[in-house]
């Protein structure tokens, strides 16, 4: 991975920036049509950002997206409602400009005082963001001196405010894409060997680029979840009621078979938890892989494959995390997500693990077991960072390298 510029290489003082930020949050809304935005990590993640581009006299204007609109307006998906949130987490007052391109655009960025911030209205409102149309771009780029991108989590989209302003602009990361940057290099790029790779969740087909991808560089692959079950079918046992892609037994086993040339080992379930259905306190229990009854489904990892992840866990130097082990949402079968997680942030916090995560189930699995904030880094990018895992080039990421 080639280095980035970054906000280091660059004086913001009295120049228009264009920061892309992810302002794609979770929101609510009550029964009188107010909206609170339910998690603002995100917020949080992008404030450095921010606030570093003001407080050295930089015009900080925000581009954003917000749902998929689709290059029309559609009120619903406006930013306007999440301002106040916005300016709350910042710790400073942020104007709104109802579009962001054309007279409305001009005459807000025109009004700014050095260090103001100013949140444009949703890119997607344009057809010409997707599109990365370079009509579209020239206008946005119209009303910046420089561009800093601080959205990872949009970086695997060849868009205008991702992609095509790097074109017109000098382009830089923000704080947020260089932490990002840094730690998947740690992780993936340039790591500390042995790594593990911990791939959880439901089906093998969303991730078979990942998995062929990993094998030819970790040491050791737990595979987890559902996509355990596949892999355990495709070698003859028989996995009962579980979610289960059997159409995949031969990509499983040649997965497998890729891995043994690499030297990869593959770690996957000697024991689990099973249950009749998937419900909260259901009567369950816990049986080798080769009893499970066929009338059960599988929904946790079991103690001995606990204990087995957990040495490998102890053994690595590098922890790339994607998925959970188990139907984690529910008690009792979020224990090996828990009991997994919990080894990594030991290790972590005893300085002899670099532990990276990333992916929607992975960060809520994560923050389900109380130590989200043990790990080296959790991205808050869900399509960015699977691709960066199954190793291709992200676009938004290329146009920031020097």
């Amino acid at each position: 991975m080639t280095q980035s510029n970054t906000l280091d290489d660059v004086n913001p003082d009295g120049k228009r920036v264009l920061v892309r930020v992810d302002l794609n949050v979770p929101i609510s809304e009550d029964e009188n049509g107010g909206v609170s935005v339910t998690d603002t990590t995100r917020m949080e993640r992008i404030a450095p950002t921010i606030n570093e581009i003001s407080d050295k006299g930089g015009k900080v204007i925000l581009l954003a997206h917000f749902g998929r609109p689709k290059g029309k307006i559609i009120p619903q998906m406006s930013l306007a409602p999440i301002l106040s949130t916005l300016s709350e987490v910042i710790g400073k007052p942020i104007a709104f400009s109802t579009d962001c391109i054309g007279p409305m655009a001009e005459a807000a960025v025109g009004a700014m005082q050095n260090g103001d911030i100013l949140l444009m209205e949703n890119t997607r409102f344009h057809a010409g963001e997707e599109a990365n149309n370079k009509q579209f771009t020239a206008d946005l780029a119209a009303n910046g001196d420089i561009f800093v991108s601080d959205a990872f989590s949009a970086s695997h989209r060849a868009h205008a405010s991702t992609v095509g302003l790097a074109a017109f602009l000098p382009a830089y990361a923000g704080r947020t894409m260089q932490a990002e940057l840094e730690a998947l290099e740690a992780g993936l790029g340039n790591p500390s060997h042995p790594v593990v790779a911990l791939v959880g969740g439901a089906k093998v087909s969303s991730k078979l680029d990942l998995l062929k991808n990993l094998v030819l560089k970790v040491d050791a692959l737990v595979i987890g979840g559902g996509m355990a079950n596949t892999f355990l079918a495709a070698q003859g046992f028989d996995v009962g009621k579980s979610l289960c892609e059997h159409d995949l037994a031969d990509t499983a086993m040649e997965i497998l078979e890729i891995s043994k040339k690499a030297g990869c080992a593959i770690v996957l379930p000697d024991d689990c938890v099973v249950a009749q259905e998937f419900a909260a306190n259901i009567s369950n229990k816990i049986v080798k892989v080769e009893q499970i009854p066929p009338n059960a489904m599988i929904l946790d990892a079991g103690p001995d494959t606990v204990h087995k992840i957990g040495e490998w866990i102890s053994r690595a130097n590098t922890l790339i995390w994607n998925g959970p082990l188990g139907a984690f949402e529910i008690t009792p079968f979020d224990r090996a997500t828990v009991d997994a997680a919990k080894v990594a942030a030991a290790q972590t916090r005893a300085g002899k693990l670099i532990s990276v995560a990333g992916g929607g189930d992975t960060v809520a699995a994560l923050n389900h077991a109380g130590i989200a904030d043990d790990f080296t880094y959790i991205s808050t990018a869900g399509g960015a960072f699977l691709e960066w895992m199954e190793g291709k080039e992200l676009p938004g990421v290329a146009v920031l390298q020097k």
